[in-house]
């Protein structure tokens, strides 16, 4: 909405400075972070008046975690909620209300987010760690997935760059592959499917997702500045998005209101976020890659989530084949924790492997 107070700028010269992107991704950031510390405490406390308590699994369940874990007891859940406010608030001042990037981007994230806070309150209402079923999920996954996949190939401007593959560290000419229809649907319902319930599996210690959540909306922010800029598009060899700056916004947004609720989830912490804020922040990530065409590049950025992915099916394909497990616990957070690793270590060390991560994807734009 701020954005058109640029049409005023013949009447009053400084207001020509909300039409910048840079100026609004700033503001975007800092509203989306100054909401969440304001508004925090109160959510918190209505939260806890509430009773939406996180169920914790029982010792029969996870045996010794449970005894790590016994502190976390009775601390409110559905935190997300504080995210999803904080990132549309910011994203309804400092976005341009005609773009549909933007649209795409905040509605697939507010879709998911529903679908974590039914899930989340399923929890609290069972007093259990079980909510919705697995195919539950998944099915309100897929049917949002899709939604926003058909929306991008509807659009004029994105569907020939949506139909095409980019590898990272292999310039344009020879990185470039067509995708029938079908195959490009079905592909953007994979990423944004596994990219929620990679975050979802993440977020299991204090701050890890909403840490983690951090360096990949830095990158995709950055790469979204690029990719609307003609010229640097065409230097770096990235795919030019035509109105990505918007996505700018968003990733502003969502690093702001991820920091700002990080200030009350890092250990010990206040609140979870719950499904609410991870299927949302996972979902979020993975709609601005595809509209960037860097969907190849949100794994190697979102490494740590893929490792907490990867580790869990691991797990599952080897107990199933050989009766034996490969970790001592997945997602492997939990192996290092069961390993003698306190929490905030293995939260800490996690956060160092997603900045290695986020360094190693802005490596490719020169490594072509």
């Amino acid at each position: 909405m701020l954005y058109y107070l640029s049409l005023l700028s013949d009447w009053f010269g400084p207001l020509n400075v909300f039409q910048y992107v840079t100026f609004r991704t700033v503001g975007a950031a800092l509203t989306s972070f100054g909401f969440c510390l304001w508004m925090g405490p109160s959510v918190i406390r209505g939260l806890h008046r509430l009773k939406l308590g996180q169920p914790l699994r029982r010792k029969e369940e996870v045996h010794q975690l449970a005894d790590l874990h016994e502190k976390k007891q009775g601390t409110p859940t559905m935190g997300g909620v504080l995210i999803l406010f904080s990132l549309t608030l910011s994203c309804l001042l400092w976005g341009k209300p005609t773009n549909p990037y933007l649209w795409l981007a905040l509605g697939s994230t507010l879709a998911l987010g529903i679908l974590g806070f039914c899930d989340d309150y399923a929890k609290v209402k069972k007093k259990t760690s079980g909510g919705l079923s697995g195919r539950q999920k998944l099915l309100v996954q897929g049917l949002v997935a899709a939604g926003v996949s058909g929306a991008l190939l509807l659009m004029p401007q994105a569907r020939e760059a949506a139909l095409k593959l980019q590898i990272p560290f292999i310039r344009e000419e020879f990185f470039l592959f067509n995708l029938p229809i079908w195959g490009a649907l079905l592909f953007f319902v994979f990423i944004i499917v596994g990219s929620s319930n990679a975050v979802n599996l993440t977020d299991g210690l204090d701050g890890l997702a909403s840490g983690c959540i951090l360096t990949v909306a830095m990158v995709l922010g950055l790469f979204a500045y690029l990719s609307s800029h003609a010229r640097l598009a065409s230097y770096l060899f990235l795919p030019r998005v035509p109105g990505g700056e918007e996505l700018v916004i968003f990733c502003a947004a969502l690093f702001g209101a991820s920091l700002g609720f990080l200030w009350f989830n890092c250990h010990p912490a206040q609140v979870f976020m719950g499904d609410t804020g991870s299927l949302a922040l996972g979902g979020a990530v993975a709609v601005v890659a595809i509209c960037l065409n860097q969907e190849l590049l949100l794994a190697v950025i979102g490494g740590v989530f893929v490792m907490e992915a990867v580790s869990v099916i691991l797990q599952v394909l080897s107990f199933r084949l050989t009766g034996r497990r490969i970790f001592a616990m997945s997602p492997i957070h939990h192996h290092f924790e069961l390993r003698g690793w306190s929490e905030t270590a293995v939260v800490t060390r996690f956060w160092i492997l997603s900045v290695v991560f986020a360094l190693a994807g802005l490596a490719s734009l020169k490594l072509r």
